[in-house]
């Protein structure tokens, strides 16, 4: 009978968990503002640490993000990350560019966010201080590739410093996290 009920609880736990995730709306009304066309224009450096699912880092990085944005009101985001797996090793160049197009959810204004490595195209959502975007990231070199399921949080915690958090996921299991703050620099700044 024990058992029975463990998993009656269990299933109960795991049914209203699912229902009750926090969208990007909880953030609503708090400062500083995070507006994507705003921080996400110009030269940005970032410095984080990949985590494995038990805490441990397993990378470090940094990076360069130049973003743009066209008279349509479409944004471009360049970045150039350089990962380091072992302390004092070469770093590992990877590069991204998101194409960010205006569109209109029932939520309201958003991001149609798209980059080669990401296999279907995602919303990005924001409001307060927040922004958040889940999606698929298939990662690793050509013919040796894993898609992680990505949940992404950014936060600005300041005037042009944004700290954020993406939870790993593959098959409904948490395997890492990714941590960094963002800040937005002049243009003669170097990121490294």
């Amino acid at each position: 009978m024990t058992l029975k009920l463990a998993a009656v609880v269990l299933t109960a736990t795991v049914g209203i968990s699912a229902c009750s995730s926090v969208t990007v709306e909880h953030a609503e009304g708090r400062t500083p503002s995070l507006v994507p066309q705003d921080f996400f224009s110009g030269k940005i450096c970032a410095d984080g640490v990949v985590r494995d699912r038990s805490g441990a880092e397993i990378r470090s990085f940094n990076a360069e993000i130049i973003g743009s944005w066209n008279d349509l009101g479409v944004g471009t985001l360049d970045e150039v990350f350089y990962f380091y797996d072992e302390p004092g090793a070469a770093a590992k160049e990877e590069t991204r560019v998101w194409t960010l197009t205006p569109t209109m959810t029932e939520r309201g204004a958003a991001l149609t966010a798209e980059a080669s490595d990401v296999p279907e195209a995602t919303t990005m959502y924001w409001a307060g201080n927040a922004i958040h975007m889940s999606y698929m990231l298939r990662y690793g070199d050509p013919g040796d590739t894993i898609d992680l399921n990505m949940d992404d949080w950014m936060y600005q915690v300041a005037d042009g410093v944004v700290v954020n958090e993406t939870k790993m996921s593959k098959f409904g299991l948490h395997v890492g996290q990714i941590l960094l703050v963002m800040r937005k620099v002049d243009n003669s700044v170097g990121c490294l």
